[in-house]
């Protein structure tokens, strides 16, 4: 039976020590995050997770959602209660605005707290996530009618969010999307149409849900330019604001799945549903990008997740497997065999995995401190920069993230052998849940054009220019330290592949497109690199002030790991990108 434990210790150091929350108690939200309190609410927040979601994560998988023939959806055994724990804790409104009921802390530490649920259950850490996704977009977009009466009842658990998006013959080119929207007298709109892979699209668990849908109002023009955002309840709201008659939306089927069973994937069918329409009409996907941006970065988490919870059983199992001898001699003697974790392969593979979870801990930390400063510094000029920055961040986040976390449990799986490859071990479901991560919310194909084609050029490159900067400027204060070296010389390497890769793509992409598509998905795997290399570095300097702790030891044998091990990628990935497009277009079609 796999297991969990959330990691309270790593999470505090770097809220803590390395980044200092403290320091920003200027923002609203941040005034009693002491060392005390993040303890707390951390500790608090792992308790829940070890105790009642991780628990539930693989007999979830096992029963899975089921539909019945009135198109109703019952959710896993336990999901229920789970829920309604969860939500009464305060943990889905944890940052959400206190004037509708939230608790208004730190996004940095709901951040935190996604990661401890999405590895203990993923499927389940799905319908409070996407639920706080549609409660940002309506807190930004919605009007101040929509916002008293959807807020109070989301951030409160009564009811739940989805976002609908992707359509049977459309997906990530929304231009195409044909559902439609009618005007009605009443100002509503009457929403007709289908929307397929809806996650949590209908389940028990809630009330009410919320369903924030895109559509084309009759009239508008055609591709994204007249697409429009609307609520359409699962019940329309009585004139008391409860739910009140059925909405003409319904589940059709729910789609059979790699992984992610406990959680609904529906096929949604809208016919002459009562719709809002949220912000202004046909600009629906500003106001959706609110949740889409929010859904990318627990999406990164995921990633992360999955490789934390993949990598905690394969330690347990190495430990524990006897297999083999060692190379230098036995560590056993008195067993038959010594334990694998003796073998140096063995060895590489975990410390991999493990200096890619404590380094994208701190990456997912350290944006989401940039989401905090975005939102909530009362400097126009700083919430600009971090807006920019993140917006930089983000395809790097949802794409390096859950490429490298599928890859890592895959490789914790191995750890197992042929007990890695049976469904009562857990290590097939990490590996079947972390795969959609790489997919939704943007296949990361399509994250990684977004950030070559539209977040590097944005506003003259000034983001990149600022993480170079900043980067840069952490380089030059500590050349000079003799302890840093080790982390030094190979993060200024990687700097310096990203530069070249950087003006590589300036010179080339826009001469010839295809090369900047060609080298995309390398260009996101390196600056996903140097992010984690810079993110080891802070780390390193940190364990090193702090003395002769053995965690803090443990820290920089890590942090040599990556620079050493992991780090040095960029320069085969800086190869692929100055190859250019030639050989990847020069086939043509008919001989694939």
């Amino acid at each position: 039976m796999p297991s969990y434990k959330a990691p309270v210790g790593d999470m505090s150091f770097l809220l803590n020590d390395v980044f200092k929350i403290e320091q920003y108690s200027n923002l609203a939200g941040f005034g009693d995050m002491n060392a005390e309190m993040v303890e707390a609410i951390l500790g608090e927040a792992a308790k829940i997770c070890e105790e009642q979601l991780q628990p539930l994560n693989l007999p979830g998988d096992q029963e899975g959602c089921k539909r019945k023939a009135d198109g109703s959806v019952t959710t896993p055994k336990g999901f229920k209660e789970c829920f309604r724990s969860f939500v009464e804790g305060g943990w889905l409104g944890l940052s959400a605005d206190p004037d509708f009921g939230g608790q208004g802390l730190p996004y940095t530490l709901a951040a935190a707290v996604n990661e401890f649920s999405s590895a203990a259950n993923m499927a389940f850490s799905m319908y409070p996530g996407l639920t706080a996704g549609a409660i940002a977009a309506i807190q930004v977009h919605g009007s101040p009618e929509q916002k008293a009466a959807f807020l109070p009842k989301m951030i409160a658990g009564t009811w739940s969010g989805t976002m609908n998006l992707t359509e049977p013959h459309c997906g990530t080119d929304l231009g195409q999307l044909r559902t439609k929207a009618a005007p009605k007298a009443d100002g509503s709109y009457a929403i007709t149409g289908t929307k397929i892979f809806i996650s949590a699209g209908e389940q028990d668990i809630t009330e009410n849900i919320i369903h924030l849908v895109l559509a084309r109002i009759e009239g508008a023009p055609e591709g994204v330019k007249g697409i429009s955002l609307f609520i359409v309840p699962k019940f329309v709201l009585d004139k008391d604001g409860n739910p009140g008659t059925r909405n003409g939306v319904a589940c059709g089927s729910i789609e059979h799945k790699m992984g992610i069973h406990a959680n609904s994937t529906c096929v949604m069918n809208f016919d002459g549903a009562t719709g809002y329409l949220i912000g202004e009409a046909n600009k629906g996907l500003n106001a959706m990008f609110v949740m889409m941006n929010e859904a990318r970065l627990g999406v990164a988490v995921q990633g992360l997740a999955q490789s934390e919870v993949a990598y905690q059983n394969a330690v347990a199992y190495a430990k524990d497997r006897i297999q083999g001898r060692a190379l230098t001699g036995p560590k056993a003697p008195e067993k038959a065999a010594d334990p694998i974790i003796v073998h140096p392969d063995v060895r590489r593979t975990l410390l991999t995995v493990r200096a890619f979870n404590e380094g994208a801990r701190a990456f997912v930390i350290w944006s989401a401190l940039k989401s905090d400063l975005a939102h909530r510094s009362e400097d126009a000029k700083e919430r600009e920069t971090n807006e920019e920055m993140l917006g930089l961040l983000t395809p790097v986040l949802k794409g390096f993230l859950t490429d490298r976390g599928f890859d890592n449990c895959v490789m914790a799986q191995q750890m197992f052998g042929g007990h890695g490859y049976i469904e009562e071990w857990g290590m097939s479901q990490f590996v079947r849940d972390a795969r959609i991560a790489m997919i939704y919310e943007g296949a990361n194909g399509i994250q990684a054009l977004d950030l070559v084609g539209r977040k590097l050029p944005r506003k003259g490159g000034a983001a990149l220019m600022a993480l170079f900067g900043e980067v840069g400027g952490f380089l030059k204060d500590n050349a000079a330290d003799e302890g840093m070296k080790p982390f030094v010389a190979p993060l200024q390497a990687s700097a310096n592949h990203m530069q070249q890769a950087s003006m590589w793509l300036m010179q080339n992409g826009m001469t010839n497109p295809d090369n900047a598509g060609a080298a995309s998905v390398d260009y996101m795997h390196l600056f996903g690199l140097l992010a984690l290399g810079y993110m080891w570095a802070l780390q390193a300097k940190v364990a090193l002030a702090k003395g002769d702790d053995e965690a803090m030891k443990t820290k920089l044998t890590l942090a040599r790991f990556y620079m050493e091990r992991v780090l040095p990628e960029t320069g085969l990935r800086l190869q692929r990108i100055q190859a250019g497009a030639g050989t990847v277009m020069s086939l043509p079609a008919d001989v694939f």
